[in-house]
């Protein structure tokens, strides 16, 4: 589970987004973005996808799965 926080703050970063600004592309509040991103939760189904399909990563990799 601490990987996926690790990989959703590097698709934020890498992007150059603050967390507000991630949460509102997925239409997710800035809380929700730094509970995942510490690892307190974890996205939904829906919000995996959301993330993949915006910033072009697999799902896999999101989740941990894949390196790539």
């Amino acid at each position: 589970m601490k990987e996926v926080g690790k990989r959703i703050k590097e698709i934020r970063l890498e992007h150059k987004l603050s967390q507000i600004d991630f949460g509102r592309i997925l239409g997710a509040s800035q809380d929700t973005v730094s509970l995942w991103e510490n690892n307190k939760s974890l996205p939904t189904t829906e919000y995996v996808i959301l993330i993949a399909k915006h910033f072009n990563v697999s799902a896999d990799y999101i989740l941990c799965l894949t390196d790539y």
